[in-house]
């Protein structure tokens, strides 16, 4: 099998896991249920949280252009925002062929020649920096949350905190030293970055009309965005969803709003991942930074 026969599977693959997981959904809810949802929103709460979603994208070019200054890639702010732009609409849109991280990945290394190893590194601390933020508000959401299943436990979770902080910063200093001197700022970055995204939620839920139960949703939207990571369906469509069903089956909450807040925030990620199409065709010029 060549590897373009091999990439053509895999697509095929997480196209078919998506249509499975997305029937399975429907088997449990009325389709016209949650679309009845998401008509009913409010358009400046959805506006309100696009916007937040394009700050928080903004945010996640500016940490990796960190980690890229860290190896001695001097890219300049507005070739970066393009290049990751251009990511974002690979990795939605085209997840068989070249991969968001893979395509950045490759044209870094043949611009600025800094060697194929240090590059894969920080694309891989970055989404190691993001996710480590993502489990740390889990958690914290988590430790708030009424269940007496978790009264036992609530020490517990705010422990794994610093403890997931310092085991990060330990890899970081023994694997990639190179780029132990952004840990911080990366951090910082990170925390802002998923905060606002907390906040783009937020307004998804306003505007569909909830008004209770919001550290609960906002929970289970922590974990389904830590499964809509894992490599298995097209741009998380599906393993989103289905995080989001049994989050809401678990915590007592209307499934139907909990699908339509994450079929809300994947049109966002759509709208905003699509305008990285002009790049594709006409691919970004990558330009270093004039200190």
């Amino acid at each position: 099998m060549t590897e373009k026969q091999r990439k053509r599977l895999i697509s095929i693959l997480k196209a078919a896991i998506s249509v499975l997981l997305i029937y399975f959904i429907f088997t449990k809810i009325a389709f016209e249920d949650v679309l009845d949802v998401v008509q009913s929103a409010n358009w400046i709460w959805l506006f309100l949280a696009l916007l937040l979603f394009i700050i928080s994208k903004v945010l996640n070019a500016l940490r990796l252009n960190l980690y890229f200054h860290s190896i001695e890639v001097p890219l300049s702010q507005p070739s970066n925002l393009k290049l990751y732009l251009l990511g974002m609409f690979y990795n939605l849109f085209l997840p068989g062929g070249i991969g968001g991280d893979a395509y950045k990945g490759y044209v870094i290394q043949k611009t600025f020649q800094v060697g194929i190893k240090k590059v894969v590194g920080v694309l891989l601390l970055d989404r190691l920096s993001g996710m480590l933020l993502i489990l740390i508000y889990a958690l914290i959401l988590a430790s708030f949350l009424n269940l007496s299943s978790l009264d036992s436990w609530r020490w517990l979770l705010w422990l794994a905190i610093p403890l997931g902080i310092t085991v990060f910063w330990i890899m970081n200093k023994l694997l990639f030293p190179y780029a132990l001197s952004v840990f911080w700022p990366s951090f910082g970055y990170s925390a802002l970055l998923q905060g606002i995204q907390l906040g783009a939620t937020i307004c998804i839920m306003l505007a569909l009309g909830i008004e209770g139960s919001f550290l609960a949703y906002l929970f289970i939207f922590m974990l389904s965005s830590v499964v809509s990571v894992i490599p298995l369906t097209i741009g998380g469509i599906g393993s989103r969803e289905v995080t989001f069903l049994y989050g809401a089956t678990w915590l007592g909450l209307n499934a139907n709003t909990a699908i339509g807040i994450s079929f809300v925030f994947f049109l966002i990620t759509a709208v905003v991942s699509l305008s990285g199409i002009w790049y594709h065709f006409k691919k970004p010029v990558l330009i270093a930074e004039i200190n």
